[in-house]
């Protein structure tokens, strides 16, 4: 099998910036620590799946003032998600992988769920199928791992939309694709996510 790449997107977790919709219930600053908080979790889970690197791709570029105190565990390697869409930002990681001949697990860190546990069944199954995917809940998906690149993934994807995995999975259909589909799995985007299953069990907003 090829070594898997786990790539995780996030943007920096500043106050008034990120997990927008949370703040009538957390505050801007409430918001922002429950993304490090998720930010860290995410990052910690990916390096404890043991599936192969682990890269954060960062909005705004490594080294911005917005990315100052931001603790990083050890291990992380670090890229500039870059200009475009969110479609554009993930075929330009989703490319780069693939061009060093590793596949690759995109994710991000709104899924407490997406364990260790699952992102190393999701590696496993990505080195017998083309493609592997869990669904969110609200209709996106939280992971998609490919082992070959295609364009049409990402483009003119309606993102944030409750149509994306069904879209993505008439494309990879459509490529002839095998795919490996995973368990529904649950975004933190709104305040009734914050009491759903201890979903962000060990945050505490101050």
């Amino acid at each position: 099998m090829n070594t898997v790449r786990i790539v995780v997107f996030a943007k920096a977790p500043v106050a008034g910036r990120v997990k927008t919709r949370l703040i009538p219930a957390l505050g801007a600053a409430g918001a922002a620590q429950l993304a490090a908080h998720l930010l860290d979790r995410a990052l910690q889970q990916a390096l404890a799946a043991a599936v192969g690197p682990v890269e954060l791709c960062m909005s705004p570029a490594p080294g911005a003032p917005e990315w100052a105190g931001i603790p990083l565990p050890a291990g992380i390697e670090t890229s500039d998600q870059g200009e475009g869409d969110l479609g554009a930002r993930m075929a330009r990681a989703a490319q780069r992988a693939i061009a060093r001949g590793e596949a690759v697990l995109l994710t991000g860190t709104d899924c407490p769920d997406l364990t260790a546990a699952r992102l190393r069944v999701a590696a496993a199954q990505l080195a017998g199928h083309d493609a592997v995917l869990h669904r969110a809940e609200d209709g996106g998906y939280p992971l998609l791992g490919v082992r070959a690149f295609d364009a049409t993934l990402f483009e003119d994807m309606p993102w944030s939309t409750a149509t994306v995995a069904d879209l993505t999975l008439a494309r990879l259909a459509a490529l002839g694709w095998t795919v490996w589909v995973g368990d529904t799995l649950r975004d933190i985007d709104e305040p009734a996510d914050l009491f759903h299953d201890n979903a962000i069990a060990g945050f505490r907003a101050v």
